[in-house]
């Protein structure tokens, strides 16, 4: 009886202290238009178009002119460094890069938003014995990489505040 006790005081206590620090779940992404245009087919505009559709109340739309916000992937770019070298000089570790630059401007070509560049990078180990499982890992890598920027321009398309008064 006292340990079911003390178990459950310490159970209101977690509670308490998570509700007395202000966490709060981050819900659906608040963002100042409705509709959006997205011409671009790459991997990225394919998943932020899956994360705008599915954690914002936003229609995507036809045609650029019928849209309150355009998002433009303007370039999107992975890169892989040789980071070292083993002794027969066969690359070791390496850096794997993933830039985007994108844009959002509203139908009459206005900035929303100062153009961005997004940038991730992760270093993976390499061995001429796990050629496949080191490729299915960098594979996994970019996928992850490509998760956090998304999330990341979510982030910034939330934090336009007001749309240019020409656009509204």
């Amino acid at each position: 009886m006292n340990r079911s006790l003390r178990r459950s005081l310490l159970l209101g206590l977690c509670a308490l202290s998570i509700s007395a620090c202000g966490f709060q779940m981050r819900g659906a992404a608040q963002l100042p238009f409705k509709t959006i245009y997205m011409a671009s087919t790459s991997p990225m505009a394919i998943e932020l178009r899956r994360i705008l559709r599915a954690n914002a109340d936003v229609q995507f739309v036809d045609a650029p002119q019928d849209a309150e916000a355009i998002i433009e992937i303007v370039n999107e770019q992975r890169r892989k460094e040789v980071l070292s070298l083993n002794a027969q000089g066969r690359p070791r570790e390496y850096k794997l890069l993933l830039d985007i630059n994108f844009r959002v401007r509203n139908n009459k070509g206005q900035d929303l938003a100062p153009p961005g560049l997004l940038q991730q990078a992760r270093e993976i180990s390499f061995s001429d014995n796990q050629v496949l499982a080191k490729e299915a890992e960098e594979a996994l890598l970019y996928n992850d990489m490509q998760s956090d920027l998304v999330q990341q321009i979510l982030r910034r398309l939330s934090n336009i505040k007001t749309l240019p008064a020409a656009a509204k």
